[in-house]
């Protein structure tokens, strides 16, 4: 497929901002969530993005011909909840409709999901010859915590999960199957847990090294006016293993973590991530003075690839050994 921007953005127009702009007017009547599920927009997104092509079989077959792995997650314009009242509220309402109260508690923790039921799913995504590559896509609001929702983002990530610097991917998956879906299922047999949570932003997600491949925003979101905007693309033809991978804010590390990488890293690793006018010898007497970890954290720019090298899955991403072999039992 050879895609263009323009047909990207004509895309986002016809497929996401004019049907979400009829979603949240009727929603104003029906009092029910505007959000239009990105799933299989996302299908779409995945094919332009990368230059693949689905296969035409729905959710049935391999989401792209290359049997790349698609999953979406949307935080945009789901239904809020009034914390006097607890009625619901509209993502473009700053009042309760109900009480008419402003203590609103914005929803923002949608986030992907991998189902795990036996060896083979975890093989599937592991170790399949022809999955090669999961495709990540989010859209949500690049200022929520500052309350302005008049930006809407849509973010492609990939993680490649046969290759070195992806590995931790298989790690937090493997941990999830073995000791969290086996043991749930030893414990309650006829129940399923649930699928494994994939959190977009998380320690976990930037451990994996995902490639952002795609950012595009939707400026004045609510209005009329609304019209995307492509802010970055990683064209198909581009080498994947000559991207650099997504910086991890340094806000997300523990402090023994920070430790580690004074610690473990090379001084010039350690350099590059440091902030403007941060010096190594700064952030060194900062530590040896016990500054407080927020701080600390304000002293990095940002952590890439070289330093997450030196860090490992925190304990509850760790595949624990277990004493006794896990074996299957005959039917």
């Amino acid at each position: 497929m050879n895609i263009t921007k323009r047909q990207i953005l004509e895309f986002i127009k016809d497929l996401i901002i004019e049907p979400r702009r009829k979603a949240i007017k009727w929603s104003k009547i029906t009092k029910q969530t505007a959000s239009l599920k990105i799933g299989y927009p996302g299908q779409h997104i995945a094919s332009l993005v990368t230059g693949v092509e689905g296969e035409k079989t729905g959710a049935r077959g391999n989401d792209l011909s290359d049997g790349s792995e698609v999953k979406s997650c949307s935080r945009v314009d789901p239904l809020d909840v009034c914390l006097e009242c607890r009625g619901p509220v509209l993502r473009q309402e700053t009042k309760c409709g109900s009480c008419n109260s402003d203590n609103i508690h914005r929803t923002n923790d949608s986030k992907w999901l991998f189902g795990i039921r036996n060896e083979g799913d975890l093989n599937l995504l592991l170790k399949d010859p022809h999955l090669n590559r999961i495709i990540l896509i989010i859209d949500d609001y690049p200022r929520f915590f500052e309350k302005d929702y008049s930006v809407i983002r849509i973010q492609v990530f990939e993680i490649w999960p046969k290759k070195k610097r992806h590995s931790q991917f298989g790690k937090i998956l493997t941990n999830y199957y073995n000791n969290i879906y086996l043991a749930h299922k030893k414990l309650y047999p006829n129940k399923n847990p649930a699928p494994k949570n994939f959190w977009p932003y998380s320690y976990q997600f930037y451990l994996c090294n995902p490639l952002k491949i795609f950012e595009a925003t939707i400026v004045d979101a609510y209005t009329e006016k609304s019209e995307p905007k492509i802010i970055n693309w990683i064209e198909p033809k581009i080498n994947r293993d000559e991207i650099e991978s997504a910086i991890m804010p340094p806000e997300v590390l523990k402090r023994d973590e920070i430790k580690t990488l004074l610690t473990k890293a090379l001084p010039k690793e350690l350099e590059r991530n440091l902030a403007k006018n941060v010096t190594l010898e700064k952030l060194k007497k900062a530590w040896i003075d016990k500054a407080d970890t927020h701080a600390l954290h304000k002293m990095f720019r940002g952590i890439d690839e070289s330093l997450r090298n030196y860090l490992d899955l925190r304990d509850t991403d760790k595949i624990s050994v277990s004493r006794k072999k896990y074996s299957r039992r005959s039917s």
